[in-house]
């Protein structure tokens, strides 16, 4: 894991991950860092080739101790997602809105939009998420406020 890492993104996270010894949560954090730089990549409008995910770091900061970390439950009042890029050091940003979600306790899915300061005052409205669970042409489930789907985080 730690050698796919150093391969893909930053000595910073690297070095967050290498810190964790239990193997599966080092995974689970893995994935999680993963899933929120791709979706950084997507709101940028570029493809991986185009903003590879070792330009950037992708860090949360607790608002109230100024520690980072990855793991945990984050409220977007206690926490911010910090956004460093090495590339164009004039978009180190915390400009931007994150979802963290656990689907089914097998996989995750991560949202990123950046903030619109012009509606609603400082960072905009908080995002509402809506989940389905869809099999095409049999079933539509909406899944929000079940077991299925699990909000980790939500930071800004």
């Amino acid at each position: 894991m730690i050698s796919f890492a150093r391969r893909y993104f930053s000595p910073q996270e690297v070095d967050l991950l290498a810190s964790i010894s239990d193997p599966e949560i080092q995974r689970c954090e893995f994935l999680k860092l993963w899933t929120l730089k791709e979706s950084y990549v997507k709101a940028l409008g570029r493809g991986f080739s185009a903003a590879p995910f070792k330009s950037f770091t992708i860090r949360y900061r607790a608002a109230t101790e100024g520690g980072l970390h990855l793991s945990g439950n984050c409220s977007s009042e206690a926490s911010e997602i910090i956004v460093e890029s090495f590339d164009e050091t004039k978009n180190l940003t915390s400009n931007w809105h994150f979802s963290l979600l656990e689907l089914a306790h097998t996989h995750y899915a991560a949202v990123c939009v950046e903030k619109d300061n012009n509606i609603g005052g400082e960072g905009g409205p908080r995002m509402k998420l809506t989940a389905w669970k869809t099999i095409p042409f049999v079933e539509d489930e909406c899944v929000t406020g079940t077991d299925a789907i699990a909000t980790l985080s939500c930071l800004s």
